[in-house]
């Protein structure tokens, strides 16, 4: 029995199959929209090589320059090895030519988003931490320092007297 494959549907269409499978997505025409739609939530990013007004590749290396960019998979009708190759160096999750399984792009999807939220999380955490040691004293600070280095508690109350 064959797999139903995705043809080169409009994006409604791939949409409609996302929702189906329980993601929220929004739709932007091209990639001026998408950057006028910053900043951006937890997600992913499927993307064409071929837009209007700027490529896909683009468009990958002017959003690779921000913090809160979730990650991209290519989904193309148009891909080539070069491309891919760029693209996936690049930072890219996946790089699909169509037509596409079904399962092959949701399973890309799925990766792009466990990818998000556990960069989510470790910002979060990050965050989290520098709000910390900005909250320190000076003094504070000066033992912080010291326990970063490595030293031993005696060190640090030696160095500071």
């Amino acid at each position: 029995m064959a797999r139903a494959r995705v043809p080169e549907w409009p994006r409604t269409a791939l949409a409609r199959l996302l929702r189906v499978h329980g993601h929220a997505v929004a739709l932007h025409a091209s990639a001026a929209e998408f950057l006028a739609a910053a900043p951006y939530g937890p997600g992913a990013v499927l993307l064409d090589v071929d837009l209007p007004g700027c490529s896909g590749p683009e468009l990958q290396a002017r959003l690779a320059t921000r913090a809160d960019v979730p990650p991209i998979v290519f989904l193309t009708g148009k891909g080539d090895i070069a491309g891919s190759v760029k693209a996936i160096k690049a930072g890219a999750e996946d790089y699909l030519t169509k037509p596409v399984e079904p399962a092959e792009l949701l399973d890309a999807l799925s990766r792009a988003l466990e990818r998000d939220a556990a960069a989510r999380a470790e910002r979060s955490r990050d965050s989290g931490l520098r709000e910390r040691v900005e909250r320190l004293t000076p003094r504070e600070r000066q033992v912080f320092d010291g326990v970063v280095r490595g030293l031993l508690n005696k060190q640090i109350a030696f160095e500071l007297g």
